[in-house]
């Protein structure tokens, strides 16, 4: 009698449980018949990873297959920076498991990744992986006939994947302080905005109320399970870290539209329409964008104390960006010397590429994370310059400036540049002033802060009066950067050096400064 009344209690108890685990899944939410709860509860390992953390079988739940992290052969030299480089271009191209892998190396959770221990960097790729779509998007819906069975069990351990993330996430972010969380969104908005217009249409929905926390569907099961309830807490520094905003949500929305996206423009017309308030931010939006830039000019190249610097792997490919990259030999190569100079890469300044060693090449793409090939790449001297930049050179934020401005390197991006001859203005730059009187005077595109430029016009009219030199210099720089090659015959002009021919069969390591600024003159 007494084992009846045991068996009873837990088929009752088991009822409960499977009705739970199937309103769960949407399923309908009346109570089931004893029978049928029963047959559900033992058939549910066939299902896979189940959605809701909360149920019984819960430790059942794991991780998804994936193939193995890339890596090279083992053993070999600097193995672990290898492998870091290979996740972290698999990241920034919105791979979610080589996101989500990346997190956990931060994260330290291996001895062997002790040393790679980086909160702030950890909880950026956690956050990452959250907003990445490939995360929730369903699969089983789309498979053929007789396949459903296996891409359920794929929706429901990437389901699993992500409530881990978010458990993570909130342990990393609750033991932080306000400047670091700064850093983990800021890092986050930067890695979103190199993708184009998915990345600012995923920006939009993590500001918008109508979706989860990190732009999934409103109702996506992990992130109503981050909202926690009475009986269980959620995550709460994770929710935190975006801060719902119609208007961040719009300005993202409208970023989306300036990179010629439709989708992005149907997106924000369904935007505008979803309530009167949000369609009268037009006007103040549109103003904001044009003054947006990222919040930084290239992934931050910290150092931590594995010694595996942070590289930046956005994709460099793009029309704008391959033909500004191909006119970077339109930059004299004395500005990257001083930045490399600046940077304490080199002792003085360079005028010619050739003059740069080896070792010394090698130890500044070491420095932001590349490979040390020991021979400086197009963007690997634009990061020069961008580095010396952000680092307080005041020479290198007025050329970065003129870059800028000229679509030289970089694709040509007024807002950027204005920010950059701003920060050159700050530390008492004559160049700049002049450039910020005569560039944004005209009202070029992407500049806002029209009167603002007209006002700077004004209040240096006598100030010029002292750095005629230096107007000068400033109009060799933009001369510089701006005109076309030379025709057949044409002499060379300052800082451009003829080909040294140097003795028979030698090559161009045979150069010296002598020969060169003989080549200079």
């Amino acid at each position: 009698m007494h084992e009846a009344s045991d068996a009873v209690s837990l088929l009752s108890k088991l009822t409960r449980r499977a009705t739970s685990w199937v309103a769960a899944r949407r399923w309908p939410t009346r109570r089931l018949p004893l029978g049928v709860a029963a047959a559900v509860l033992l058939s549910a390992p066939l299902f896979g990873c189940d959605l809701s953390v909360n149920q019984w079988f819960a430790k059942r739940a794991s991780a998804c297959p994936r193939p193995q992290a890339a890596q090279g052969v083992s053993g070999q030299f600097n193995q672990q920076q290898i492998e870091i480089r290979n996740l972290r271009q698999g990241g920034f191209r919105g791979d979610f498991f080589a996101q989500l892998e990346l997190a956990r190396r931060y994260e330290g959770q291996r001895a062997s990744d002790k040393n790679l221990d980086d909160p702030v960097e950890a909880a950026t790729w956690y956050a990452t992986a959250l907003a990445n779509s490939a995360g929730y998007a369903p699969i089983a819906a789309y498979e053929p006939r007789g396949k459903g069975r296996s891409a359920s069990r794929f929706d429901d351990c990437r389901a699993y994947e992500r409530h881990a993330a978010y458990g993570a996430l909130d342990r990393q972010l609750s033991r932080m302080s306000t400047e670091e969380r700064e850093q983990v969104r800021n890092r986050v908005i930067y890695i979103l905005s190199t993708q184009g217009a998915d990345g600012f249409r995923t920006l939009a929905r993590m500001h918008d109320g109508y979706f989860g926390p990190y732009g999934e569907p409103s109702d996506n099961l992990q992130a109503v399970e981050a909202y926690g309830d009475r009986k269980r807490i959620g995550a709460p520094a994770a929710l935190d870290l975006f801060r719902r905003n119609d208007v961040d949500a719009y300005l993202y929305n409208y970023l989306a539209v300036q990179t010629g996206d439709v989708s992005a423009y149907v997106m924000l017309k369904d935007f505008e329409r979803s309530s009167p308030q949000r369609a009268s931010y037009g006007g103040f939006v549109e103003g904001k964008a044009k003054r947006w830039i990222p919040p930084y000019e290239f992934y931050p190249a910290d150092s931590p104390d594995s010694g595996v610097p942070h590289s930046d792997e956005s994709d460099p490919s793009g029309e704008a960006r391959e033909s500004a990259l191909a006119r970077l030999h339109e930059l004299p190569f004395v500005h990257v010397g001083e930045a490399l100079s600046y940077l304490r890469i080199i002792p003085a300044p360079l005028l010619d590429e050739r003059l740069l060693s080896l070792n010394d090449a090698q130890t500044f793409q070491a420095s932001i994370g590349r490979p040390t090939t020991g021979r400086l790449t197009p963007i690997e001297k634009v990061r020069a310059v961008q580095y010396a930049a952000v680092n307080g050179s005041s020479k290198a934020q007025l050329v970065l400036a003129v870059m800028y401005s000229e679509g030289v390197g970089v694709p040509r991006d007024y807002a950027r540049a204005y920010h950059w001859y701003e920060e050159a203005e700050r530390q008492g730059s004559p160049e700049a002033k002049y450039a910020m009187s005569t560039f944004f005077s005209l009202g070029l595109q992407g500049v806002a802060d029209q009167d603002r430029a007209k006002a700077v016009v004004y209040q240096l009219d006598g100030a010029l009066a002292g750095f005629k030199p230096s107007v000068w210099r400033l109009q060799q720089l933009l001369a510089q950067v701006s005109r076309p090659p030379r025709a057949p015959g044409e002499r060379p002009r300052p800082y451009e050096a003829r080909p040294y021919a140097g003795p028979a069969n030698a090559g161009p390591a045979t150069a010296t400064p002598a020969n060169l600024e003989r080549d200079y003159r």
